[in-house]
């Protein structure tokens, strides 16, 4: 079937869009306007329309380069599972074993690699490490987190080696504790069904977070130094995604709204224990965040706001109000990697061109390239982008047979300028590169599902 006709926007609505944008030419001064209305902002999220475009992926690095440099920033936060995170915040930190870059990326070997094992994260990764390697030994090194919960298995096995090494008695018990687990490590698609018909292990997800915060041994080796704190919260962020886990598997065939709440309700309280550890080490922590726009925009503005479904944005926002700013990225057409299904190959596909009355077709009726447009009261463009429209949101998965099935799945009606305090629009896009194109199976389910994003 053929992609329905465009709608026409009117003139004065294209050029209102027209005389406000910034152009984007590649130039070092590009994203002044965005740092000049960061501010002393604590909190940047940037986010993206899909988890396979290049353009969104370099931009982003481009702008967290220039926050460290010039206003401060001390970590990055990114929508991915703790362990492999970290692997990757060892690295660019000068303590881990890791050769290069592309090796402290080698922990993200679940659907969908690509994600994090592309070349464009490569590239930063390796900026990071470059940038704490140039930094006096007295200035505290650019630290690289994770905030998802779907590392159940490699988190679990991460707190009992935390705990045998302090507290073996603590971790004989959590092990037995754990041990409930095994049925959701091997079978995790399926645990809402099984713990429906037999005991859930609810309890005993929570143990290992209890051991970490009672063991007077732990406390002890807390006391020890810097690093003592550090590895304990290392285990202690791990523990807390046992226990988040657990309940997001049992909840994720009951009820979708609840599933979706939890998990960013989780990223977003291991962004505040970010904010409160970098605070006690570093002084007045900020910290940039990289995740999907699902996440990042207020869902407040949209329809799915109006089902009760939160989001990390909405969440922050509520949180910090002006101290932190909400970036989104869109585009219009071009090409993506992605997949056909859950844990499919990596392909590379063509986007259709937006789909009418979007936002997006409105950005590409300007006729200009990329451009980055920032909300300010008083602005006409603010007025316009506050009324309803369609927008697009492109997952790990793409559904592009027919314009029916794309609309379904890659649309959703929102009010952009109450999402965002600011977009980046690129008229067309390529697709990341990544490291590999096939995926490595493991005894975890792939990171964002049953949500594409």
């Amino acid at each position: 079937m053929s992609q329905p006709t465009r709608a026409t926007n009117s003139i004065g609505l294209i050029e209102a869009v027209r005389t406000t944008a910034h152009s984007l030419n590649g130039q070092p001064r590009d994203y002044d306007p965005l740092i000049d209305l960061i501010g002393d902002a604590r909190i940047v999220l940037l986010g993206a329309a899909s988890h396979g475009t290049h353009e969104f992926y370099r931009e982003r690095a481009e702008i967290t380069k220039r926050l460290i440099q010039e206003k401060s920033f001390t970590a990055v936060a990114v929508e991915a599972d703790w362990p492999d995170a970290y692997r990757v915040n060892s690295y660019v930190r000068g303590m881990s074993d890791d050769p290069d870059a592309v090796k402290a990326l080698d922990g993200f070997k679940r659907f969908p690699a690509w994600m994090w094992r592309n070349t464009d994260v490569v590239e930063f990764v390796r900026w990071l490490r470059a940038y704490n390697d140039g930094l006096p030994v007295s200035i505290p090194k650019i630290r690289f987190y994770g905030l998802d919960l779907y590392s159940l298995q490699s988190s679990r096995e991460a707190v009992l080696r935390y705990l045998e090494k302090i507290d073996p008695k603590a971790a004989y018990r959590t092990r037995a504790h754990y041990a409930c687990l095994d049925d959701l490590v091997d079978h995790s698609r399926g645990y809402g069904v099984l713990a429906s018909l037999a005991r859930p292990c609810k309890d005993d997800a929570v143990s290992g977070l209890v051991e970490l915060q009672e063991s007077h041994v732990v406390k002890e080796a807390r006391r020890a130094g810097s690093m003592g704190e550090e590895e304990f919260f290392n285990a202690l962020q791990n523990a807390r995604v046992v226990k988040n886990a657990e309940a997001y598997y049992r909840l994720m065939y009951r009820a979708e709204v609840s599933t979706w709440n939890l998990r960013d309700s989780h990223m977003t309280e291991t962004l505040e224990d970010l904010l409160v550890l970098l605070n006690r080490q570093s002084g007045r922590a900020k910290v940039v965040v990289w995740a999907h726009n699902s996440h990042l925009g207020d869902l407040r503005a949209t329809e799915k706001g109006q089902d009760r479904e939160l989001n990390v944005g909405q969440l922050v926002r509520q949180r910090h109000g002006d101290d932190a700013v909400l970036v989104g990225f869109t585009m219009n057409s071009g090409t993506i990697t992605t997949a056909s299904d859950w844990d499919r190959p990596a392909e590379l596909k063509e986007i259709r061109p937006a789909f009418p009355d979007s936002y997006e077709a409105l950005f590409h009726d300007t006729q200009r390239a990329r451009f980055l447009l920032i909300f300010r009261e008083r602005d006409n463009v603010q007025e316009v982008l506050r009324q309803p429209k369609l927008e697009r949101s492109i997952g790990v998965i793409y559904h592009s047979e027919t314009p029916e099935l794309e609309r379904t799945s890659h649309y959703f009606t929102g009010r952009l300028a109450k999402q965002f305090d600011a977009v980046l629009y690129f008229d067309e896009t390529r697709a990341v590169e990544p490291l590999e194109r096939n995926v490595s199976k493991t005894g975890e389910v792939p990171a964002t599902y049953p949500f594409e994003v």
